[in-house]
């Protein structure tokens, strides 16, 4: 009889259960609980909010376009860094992690010296008209900062398992650069890219330390959804800043999910067209 190096199915099933309904179904239980202490007219109230719904925009508006931009700019920084040898090339593969180690306030308050009107940059930027620092366009690159490792990190083993002779076959056949990489490669990394835009998106939705330092907070223009539970929280309105944080919850749940659907189609065309 083959000796199974885990467990039986049960014991390991019961395990992952157990654990998955302590560390998440738990404290998402308890939000929800919390969170209907407002009741419905109260979360109605405060979903109207514009003051809320400004929030909850720039939070989800500005993630998804984040995670946008980080899959075009990781894709080919990715790409530089699978296909080409150049010197500096492990220094720059190794700054790529530097967004994970390095302490979200941190990252903001360096953004911010950069940006801002008296910044390096800043003191460039502002007299042409361009504000990054306490604006919506700051907001934007701290969730850009944050979340670009994520894309590259999930492009890089994808690209080197990718075969070579496929794109050599493609240009024996006449196919130009441009053809091969838009009907031959890219089709396979479409599943890739978009776990790197998911897992980019539920970072950037979530981000608090790098954006509160650089957005200036202003309400109905650079203020974040966290930032409104943060300050429900202060105000020991706990029911308020659980049924936010349900709402928030949410939208990035559904979100997800039809990222998860998009990448499950993707797969199976991606396995027809191979």
């Amino acid at each position: 009889m083959r000796k199974r190096v885990l467990p039986g199915f049960g014991i390991s099933l019961g395990y992952a259960l157990a654990y998955l309904g302590l560390i998440v179904l738990l404290p998402l239980a308890a939000l929800a609980w919390k969170a209907s202490g407002i009741g419905l007219h109260g979360l109605l109230h405060l979903l109207e909010s514009p003051r809320t719904l400004a929030a909850l925009k720039l939070s989800f508006g500005g993630a998804v376009l984040a995670a946008l931009i980080n899959v075009f700019i990781g894709l080919l920084v990715a790409w530089v860094l699978v296909r080409y040898r150049f010197p500096g090339r492990r220094l720059l593969d190794a700054l790529i992690d530097l967004p994970f180690a390095l302490p979200t306030a941190v990252a903001g308050i360096a953004l911010t010296a950069l940006y801002a009107p008296n910044g390096w940059l800043g003191r460039w930027l502002v007299p042409m008209g361009i504000q990054v620092a306490y604006a919506p366009l700051g907001v934007l690159l701290a969730m850009v900062f944050v979340g670009f490792p994520f894309v590259v990190r999930t492009l890089q083993p994808v690209l080197q398992s990718l075969e070579r002779d496929v794109e050599e076959a493609a240009e024996s056949l006449g196919a130009t650069r441009r053809q091969t990489f838009g009907r031959v490669i890219l089709p396979l990394l479409v599943p890739t890219l978009l776990t790197g835009f998911a897992l980019a998106l539920a970072r950037a939705v979530g981000e608090y330390g790098s954006v509160i330092f650089i957005a200036g907070n202003i309400p109905m223009r650079s203020e974040i959804a966290p930032l409104l539970i943060v300050q429900k929280l202060e105000e020991f309105n706990y029911a308020g800043a659980a049924a936010l944080g349900v709402v928030m919850l949410t939208f990035s749940f559904i979100l997800l999910l039809l990222i998860a659907v998009l990448q499950r189609w993707s797969r199976r065309w991606a396995e027809r067209a191979a």
